[in-house]
């Protein structure tokens, strides 16, 4: 079925293309009419924190039981300043305006903690507290804190600010822009041709852009985050380009094997696009498997990655076949208008990345001046001179791979003394949320942070919450008492005292209260532990209350513990599919359960080093972070999906060359040396783009951008260096024929699928003996 529709694509090239372009442009222009739709409504899993919520909601209202924010202003004539105290009381009645929004003004009845009292700020500096309901998602709120900024007082004097996560507005990083521009360059110095150099980045293009509309269109039909495209962009663009060279890879030799171009496309898709595919199932199996988390937002995201992932497979099997034949003998040539408009292009890309504008217009214009003139110019019309192609046993990795199969046992343990010593940090990974005072200096939330911080304390931008139904004047009595017992918590700054949801006859009370640490500090955490496991407890006992210890730093902590204790399961499932999908592909025992294990191993040293830098701080001020803090809950789970699901990738590629070789010589020794020589520079250069693609993130403001970028550039680096270069050799020849060993009963049960296809030898030429002939 390959072959046939290898074969198919690359003889009707012309209606492949035109269909493709038709799609392209058919699914970019419905997705454009019909806008996208992201949203995102967290629910919190069954906890205390959301029974307490519950109980605010049916209580004190809807706005009582959501998502914390501040409009926080500092004013130098006082903020009790009648024009102020107008102008800012106008604002908190606009802004109270939106539906599910509850405004705690400073200058109301219970206001009084509001406004700071202490510092060179007392009296100046006050905050409102703005309280949205869970329904509202983060469109909403980044629409509700633009309102605040854009509906400040304009008043010589009076600073206004939006702070709290809330009202942070997420803006995706363009570091796939710098990854394009790197790819230009890492793939004209791996092919040596710019034709071969466009054809992986022109197949992902595609087939992203096809993902990207299909995802839009499917953000109307289930809940996806705002991030959803972005995520989508950066997998497709890393399987895109890796799918597209691995198969260009193949088909280049295939010509130099002397094949036609037709049986040396139906041939890189028998082989190399069997690879891809089984490549390709792995990776969305990997992504959807976020799905064992529950939690709608996360399927949203899952689902989105998976389509895009399906895209660019879609392309990569059927437009890159086509794109081939429209190649012929030209993907080998390289000409100088090429290599400097290619040059020109990545300069544009990398301008745009990093956010020159001017820079990258010029880079667009130096390729247009160039592809014209190479219509007039000769002297760029010219080809280069041809690279020598090596013979495979000359090449350094055939070299290196003798070495490593030299020293298998010294290979081995070093390269897992050095990923087990980089993973050991883990042990000590703290999952929560950062706070606001992690967000980049120069924005409001980050400034409004700071001065809460100063004026009020740490724990004043985000107050916990003691809530508890109750039926009599003896309840109220025994709240008042656990007002008490929690202000004498060392971590306590404050408590209010106990607040009815109606003075006359009182169904729910509330206490508000201060730690004196900030909402990501783990004093913090243990303040909300001990208050519900011994202080709530104690001063309750043998009464009918029962409090429920609520608020923003509350939810987290339990939001952080549901999914700490969720992804286990989702570690489970991905890997127990991935060793029965690659158990299939392989008929072999060990060679999966070593993918798996190999690739647990590169994830778990890139988080080490994740949580050595973020969470213990080492390298902070190099990175660009404020201070350490908790590692992001969801944070753990996308870094394994997305590089759990390209680390197979890798893995696919050199087990599959490995195998097929093994399959054609017996021996496993030279399969091993051949298959790495093979695939090692595709695999280098794939993952080479990848690393900068995800490094980029760094020169990003967002913490959580920085995280994530750090996590999949040192996993992606640690898997095609160590990993693929060192251990899998290793153990390659360490194994030595056992490698491909499966029980005699089992290989009955399962079906063949063969991943290497068939590899079709090249038929000598005849060169006929034909004797002169005289005249």
């Amino acid at each position: 079925m390959i072959i046939r529709l290898a074969r198919f694509c690359f003889r009707k090239r012309r209606i492949v293309l035109a269909v493709w372009l038709f799609v392209f442009v058919g699914i970019g222009a419905i997705s454009q009419k019909a806008g996208e739709n992201y949203h995102t409504e967290i629910k919190l899993p069954a906890s205390d924190s959301k029974k307490g919520f519950d109980v605010l909601k049916e209580s004190f209202g809807a706005g009582s039981s959501g998502f914390d924010a501040q409009i926080v202003f500092e004013a130098e004539q006082g903020v009790n300043d009648p024009a102020v105290k107008s102008a800012m009381t106008g604002l908190f009645e606009r802004i109270a305006k939106n539906k599910g929004v509850v405004i705690n003004s400073p200058y109301g009845p219970q206001g009084a903690q509001q406004v700071s009292s202490v510092g060179p700020r007392a009296g100046k500096l006050a905050f409102a507290q703005v309280t949205m309901d869970e329904s509202i998602d983060q469109q909403r709120m980044t629409a509700i804190g633009k309102q605040v900024r854009n509906g400040a007082p304009k008043m010589k004097g009076l600073t206004v600010l939006a702070g709290g996560q809330a009202f942070s507005d997420f803006k995706p990083p363009e570091s796939e822009l710098i990854g394009i521009a790197f790819a230009v360059i890492i793939l004209i110095a791996a092919f040596g041709s710019v034709l071969a150099m466009g054809l992986p980045i022109g197949t992902a293009v595609f087939g992203i852009s096809l993902g990207s509309g299909l995802v839009v269109l499917l953000s109307h039909i289930m809940q996806m985050p705002d991030f959803t495209s972005f995520i989508g962009v950066m997998i497709g663009l890393g399987v895109g380009i890796d799918y597209a060279l691995f198969i260009i890879t193949r088909y280049r030799e295939n010509l130099a094997d002397g094949m036609e171009h037709e049986d040396g496309v139906a041939e890189a898709m028998d082989t190399a696009g069997r690879a891809v595919l089984f490549a390709g199932v792995t990776v969305v199996i990997s992504v959807l498997g976020m799905y064992a988390m529950g939690l709608a937002f996360i399927r949203g995201l899952a689902t989105g990655a998976a389509v895009t992932v399906l895209a660019v497979l879609a392309a990569t099997m059927t437009l890159l076949p086509a794109l081939l034949g429209f190649a012929g003998k030209r993907i080998n040539i390289t000409r100088w208008r090429g290599v400097l408009a290619a040059g020109a292009l990545s300069v544009a890309f990398f301008g745009f990345g990093i956010k020159i504008k001017a820079l990258g217009l010029a880079g667009i214009a130096v390729a247009a001046v160039v592809l014209a003139a190479g219509m007039v110019v000769p002297a760029l019309k010219k080809e280069l001179p041809r690279r020598k192609v090596k013979p495979l046993r000359e090449t350094i990795w055939y070299r290196w791979s003798r070495v490593i199969q030299h020293r298998p046992w010294i290979a081995a343990i070093l390269s897992l003394a050095v990923l087990i010593t980089l993973a050991l940090p883990v042990l000590s990974l703290r999952l929560g949320f950062s706070d606001e005072g992690n967000a980049p200096e120069k924005s409001q939330t980050r400034e409004a942070y700071d001065l809460i911080a100063e004026g009020f304390g740490p724990g004043f931008s985000s107050p916990l919450v003691v809530v508890a139904r109750i039926s009599g004047a003896e309840d109220l009595a025994t709240m008042g008492a656990l007002q008490k017992a929690i202000a004498a918590d060392s971590n306590v700054a404050f408590v209010s005292p106990p607040v009815p949801n109606n003075p006359e006859k009182p169904t729910a009370v509330l206490l508000r209260l201060i730690s004196k640490t900030a909402p990501q500090d783990i004093q913090t955490d243990n303040l909300v532990k001990r208050l519900r496991s011994t202080v709530v407890p104690r001063a309750v006992n043998g009464t009918s209350v029962t409090p429920y210890v609520a608020g923003n730093g509350a939810a987290n902590l339990d939001f952080a513990t549901y999914l700490g204790r969720r992804t286990p399961i989702f570690f489970a499932a991905v890997l127990g599919l991935s060793f029965l999908l690659l158990m299939l592909v392989f008929r072999s025992l060990l060679v999966p359960l070593k993918a798996v294990i190999m690739n647990l191993l590169s994830i778990g040293a890139a988080y080490g080093i994740v949580v050595a830098i973020f969470q213990w701080g080492w390298l902070k001020d190099i990175v660009g972070i404020g201070k350490g803090g908790p590692i992001e809950p969801f944070l753990p789970m996308m870094l394994f999906a997305i590089v759990f699901g390209l680390s197979m990738d890798y893995e696919v590629f050199l087990l599959s060359r490995m195998k097929e070789e093994f399959d054609r010589t017996g021996d496993n020794a030279t399969a091993v040396a051949d298959g790495l020589a093979m695939t090692a520079r595709v695999i280098t250069a794939a993952a080479a783009i990848m690393v900068v693609v995800f490094g980029s993130f760094l020169l990003e403001e967002d913490r959580i951008v920085k995280l994530f970028g750090t996590g999949l550039a040192m996993a992606v680096l640690l898997d095609a260096t160590i990993v693929r270069m060192v251990l899998v050799p290793a153990t390659m020849e360490l194994l030595g024929a056992r490698n491909w060993w499966m029980p005699k009963r089992l290989a009955r049960l399962l079906p063949e699928i063969h991943i290497e296809g068939q590899r079709h030898e090249v038929p000598p030429v005849v060169v006929e003996d034909r004797q002169p002939v005289s005249v």
